[in-house]
């Protein structure tokens, strides 16, 4: 298992397009993936779920990954989170 801890750096935080991006990009991976913020863990294969978290640029979010690879996979989607998806 894998864990990162980053800064959301989108300018609108994960909501709509940068949270569909990530969404996408997790599901891509095959692997099983938990996103933790506010005190609360979710799916981000779910676009709602990632949604309904309220994400704002700046806010700080926990990865989990689980599965080959996993360090990898965790370094991709740290490097997504940290720019600007709404570019």
């Amino acid at each position: 298992m894998a864990q990162r801890t980053t800064t959301v750096a989108s300018s609108v935080g994960l909501h709509a397009r940068p949270a569909a991006v990530l969404a996408k990009a997790v599901a891509k991976t095959g692997h099983e993936v938990t996103l933790t913020a506010k005190g609360k863990t979710i799916d981000p294969k779910s676009l709602l779920s990632v949604i309904a978290l309220s994400i704002g640029h700046g806010d700080e979010v926990t990865l989990d990954v689980t599965g080959d690879d996993a360090e990898r996979v965790a370094d991709e989607l740290q490097a997504l989170l940290e720019s600007d998806l709404d570019a």
